[in-house]
């Protein structure tokens, strides 16, 4: 009985005419009467059968034309058949079916919660926004290196580093609670239309991550004369806690309208003044003049660079991380394809605006452009200015030879403060 029920749910329709065969004179069914049965070799049994549709029925020309028209006519009568037990048996192989597309999806599911790395130098998420500690005065976001932050020896660029610094430094003003309407602007900065401008920066960069790389980077501020304050960086390899790149600069505030420099007024100061660090500069201040240079004391000089529209923030100038992607234009190719920047320093004096034309100038000491490649350490100084003359950026840029394994070494790296 139960196959015969499995029978019928896969195949009703054997079912259905056999049901039917005794009212198949009535319905125009084939005539069934040729069947011949035989014993095969094999011990199988074989039919053959001649089927031969009725051309009347009851004096009424049915007009079948074909066999296979017959077929046709035979299965729409016999869907008129009366259902029963059997022919209503649900259909096992939909069910089936159904049952798998569950398990499937739920063990997709499945797979998805439990899902963990199966190398240890893969991560599972993006990284957030960071957090605050060491008693609410440091602040700490990872960051990893994508693909798109990296240049043709496969490691970061200065630019995606300079880009994590400010990020993060942004990021401490928002956690703390101190961001109000504007570029790290506090509330009460923003009643009184000021903002931070960077006026000097130094950078040191003990090793550069690579793609897939994890950098940890903490920042702190602390207190710099009347009228700044100080950010510093300290950048470290997530995984075994290497110091990859320390920075420092100094920022002041400025009237958003006036584009003049402002002291910082008490009631800022009582905003932020219980976010300060009292430490040292995380990086031994360089205290070298920085020298101007001119299109005679220049070795090289590229013209005609203007800002794009997303170079600019919105303070409605351009983003100081742009500036060093403006002096290396004039950096000399042999330098930038066998050489790494070690260290930096600038010194900005004007802000840039969406319609300056600029020219970057660059001039190198201790070697002759010539002779780049094959040179040990490289010192090169650096000038920002607007056609007209006026001075955006000194600098002054350090490199090494790419790959060394020198790094770290006294006079090259300060010793690391505590």
């Amino acid at each position: 009985m139960v196959a015969t029920a499995a029978t019928a749910s896969f195949f009703p329709a054997a079912s259905s005419s056999v049901e039917s065969g005794a009212k198949s004179t009535k319905l125009g069914a084939p005539n069934l009467e040729g069947i011949k049965s035989k014993s095969g070799s094999g011990g199988g049994l074989k039919v053959k059968a001649n089927t031969k549709a009725p051309s009347k029925i009851n004096g009424t020309s049915l007009g079948l034309r074909s066999s296979a028209e017959s077929v046709k006519n035979v299965d729409s009568v016999l869907s008129l058949s009366p259902r029963t037990f059997i022919n209503q048996l649900p259909d096992w192989s939909l069910l089936l079916a159904a049952i798998t597309t569950i398990f499937l999806a739920a063990e997709k599911q499945w797979m998805m919660l439990d899902w963990k790395p199966r190398r240890p130098d893969m991560l599972i998420d993006p990284f957030g926004i960071g957090k605050i500690v060491q008693d609410g005065l440091v602040f700490r976001q990872n960051f990893s290196i994508r693909s798109y932050e990296i240049g043709a020896d496969r490691m970061a660029s200065i630019e995606t580093l300079m880009n994590h610094l400010q990020e993060t430094a942004l990021n401490h003003v928002k956690c703390a609670g101190l961001l109000g309407d504007g570029f790290g602007s506090t509330p009460e900065m923003s009643k009184r239309n000021l903002i931070w401008v960077v006026t000097r920066m130094q950078v040191l960069v003990d090793r550069y991550p690579t793609w897939g790389d994890v950098v940890q980077v903490d920042t702190w501020v602390s207190a710099s004369g009347k009228k700044g304050m100080r950010f510093d960086w300290r950048v470290r390899d997530a995984k075994n806690g290497e110091t990859l790149t320390r920075a420092s600069s100094v920022y002041v505030m400025m009237n958003k309208l006036t584009r003049r420099f402002s002291k910082i007024p008490e009631e800022v100061r009582a905003e932020i003044g219980p976010y300060f660090l009292n430490s040292d500069p995380v990086v031994d201040e360089d205290s070298r003049k920085l020298p101007k240079l001119d299109d005679n004391t220049a070795d090289i000089v590229c013209k005609g660079l203007t800002p794009r529209w997303s170079d600019l923030d919105i303070n409605q100038h351009v983003n100081n991380v742009k500036y060093i992607g403006w002096i290396l234009e004039s950096a000399p190719q042999p330098i930038l394809e066998s050489h790494e920047l070690s260290s930096l320093t600038l010194e900005y004096r004007r802000e840039c605006g969406r319609d300056s034309v600029l020219q970057s100038l660059t001039a190198i000491s201790g070697a002759s452009i010539g002779n780049l490649g094959n040179a040990g350490d490289v010192e090169c100084q650096h000038l920002l200015r607007l056609d007209n003359g006026d001075e955006i950026l000194r600098g002054r840029s350090e490199w090494r030879p790419k790959h060394a394994k020198n790094f770290g070494i006294v006079g090259h790296v300060p010793a690391e403060n505590a």
